[in-house]
């Protein structure tokens, strides 16, 4: 849990820089919007893509107490988050598809969709956290699993992307 709360904890950096960056960015711009959402709906079919031809293997081993610190753990989690340049590119090409408010500034809309990520994000990891264990085993010896997986991410990212692309 201490490096669920890291990795939660790391949006709100890429939160930040998306809000106060980005929404400078598109004011100034209307055309940049529609351009972050055809890149992000391309981005994410190509994620599609990608899955679809990978040869995903899902490795779950039992992690064992190494004695770290809850601190050394949430430092952890939150550094993995904070250099990761997926996350950012992730929230500049998703963002900007969900802006809900033509009276609301945009800072506060990125904020909002940001907060929004983060509990949704915190809800799934925390049930993943304390369901993981009761359900490692089954998944160890079910090869099916992982096919499944796989194919929920693709529909996912297509899904995605498809709403991306008729959204005004």
């Amino acid at each position: 849990m201490a490096i669920v709360c890291g990795l939660i904890f790391g949006c709100i950096i890429h939160t930040s820089v998306v809000a106060f960056g980005l929404s400078s960015f598109i004011q100034s711009s209307p055309n940049l919007l529609f351009s972050l959402k055809l890149i992000g709906a391309f981005y994410l079919l190509y994620l599609a893509y990608i899955t679809y031809h990978s040869k995903q293997e899902f490795n779950i081993k039992k992690q064992l107490d190494n004695g770290n610190s809850l601190f050394r753990l949430f430092k952890r989690g939150f550094i993995m988050n904070v250099i990761n340049p997926k996350v950012s590119l992730f929230f500049m090409a998703f963002f900007p598809a969900f802006l809900f408010s033509s009276t609301l500034s945009l800072t506060s809309q990125f904020f909002f969709l940001g907060l929004l990520f983060m509990g949704t994000s915190f809800l799934i990891f925390t049930l993943l956290v304390f369901f993981s264990g009761s359900v490692a085993l089954t998944l160890r010896n079910n090869k099916g699993f992982e096919s499944i997986i796989k194919w929920c991410q693709i529909v996912v990212f297509l899904i995605i992307a498809i709403f991306i692309l008729i959204t005004n």
